[in-house]
């Protein structure tokens, strides 16, 4: 059942997965702060179960009833999308919550999946439910992580995207999603590496060995600034640290800031699945996150020809 229907898909809207709970606001909230930097659409979507026939009379009536109960709240959740921003909800019956909000997002052209967390995390912390954990290991299209508590935060307006650049070749790399979408946005880029030693100790070779991989990744990520044909505002940062963990832990994070990750190199092409450097920067930062599938774009000029690093962390 929909309110409205779409005649052709549409690359400028997000899909944004809702649930009448405090992380299901989390994800309109998140939904909403990307749609007025980009103006996309939103489809907001609740997924129901189907109630298994079991010979009783009644059940037609029954889903019917479930389906209504999922349009009063979907018309709840759109009513905190700021006015301006096109708003489409539709509620789809599917055994799976996760490929029921895949599978309308990818007819109707959706260019990312949107939703909240859990409701156990720490405040303004990521902590991932059954539906997120699943769609970090096998949507196909880009899915945005909005943190516990996202919808409290007053006048969030997104500035300002930090695209985390790997050092590996081998990686997934989310710098072309990021750049389109920061272009979309009209917003700045902070392009990140990550360094940290893989056996840390406070001796003087250790040390000039991290400070020589810091000044590679310096080099890999101005590089890459300068390859960039872009009328945008590119910062580039390195976070370094005896442990990955450290390093995240000494990264500056701003109240509008969103992150962009790419996948682990153990997933399937063309899908996402969230690596272990993606997970602690999920558990680190305050900021949204968009993980990206991987190989979800062609490598361009820009990637093919960055410089190697050697040693560095990062997937």
């Amino acid at each position: 059942m929909s309110t409205d229907n779409t005649s052709a898909a549409n690359p400028k809207r997000v899909a944004v997965g809702y649930l009448a709970t405090q992380s299901g606001d989390d994800g309109v909230a998140l939904g909403a702060a990307i749609a007025t930097k980009t103006g996309a659409a939103i489809d907001l979507i609740c997924v129901v179960h189907p109630v298994p026939y079991d010979g009783q009379p009644g059940i037609d009536q029954y889903m019917e009833r479930l389906e209504n109960q999922a349009a009063e709240w979907l018309a709840d959740g759109a009513s905190r999308i700021p006015e301006g921003i096109e708003v489409r909800t539709v509620v789809t019956v599917h055994e799976s919550f996760t490929e029921g909000l895949i599978d309308v997002a990818e007819q109707s052209g959706a260019a990312m999946i949107v939703v909240g967390g859990t409701g156990d995390g720490i405040i303004s912390r990521h902590a991932l439910g059954t539906v997120s954990t699943e769609l970090l290991h096998s949507s196909p299209l880009p899915v945005a992580l909005a943190p516990r508590g996202y919808a409290r935060r007053s006048d969030v307006v997104i500035d300002m995207i930090t695209i985390a650049v790997p050092v590996k070749k081998s990686a997934s790399d989310p710098l072309s999603f990021g750049i389109r979408f920061a272009e979309a946005a009209s917003i700045d880029v902070r392009l990140l590496s990550l360094v940290s030693l893989e056996n840390p100790a406070a001796d003087d070779t250790s040390l000039a060995v991290r400070k020589q991989q810091v000044d590679v990744a310096r080099e890999l990520l101005e590089h890459t600034r300068d390859q960039l044909d872009v009328d945008l505002e590119v910062d580039v940062l390195v976070a370094d640290g005896d442990t990955l963990d450290e390093a995240l832990d000494n990264l500056p994070w701003d109240a509008n800031d969103i992150v962009a990750v790419g996948s682990g190199h153990l997933g399937a092409d063309n899908r996402v699945f969230l690596g272990s450097t993606a997970a602690r920067i999920l558990r680190w930062t305050t900021a949204p996150v968009i993980v990206v599938p991987k190989e979800s774009t062609p490598d361009t000029e820009t990637t093919n020809t960055k410089p190697t690093a050697t040693k560095a962390q990062g997937e």
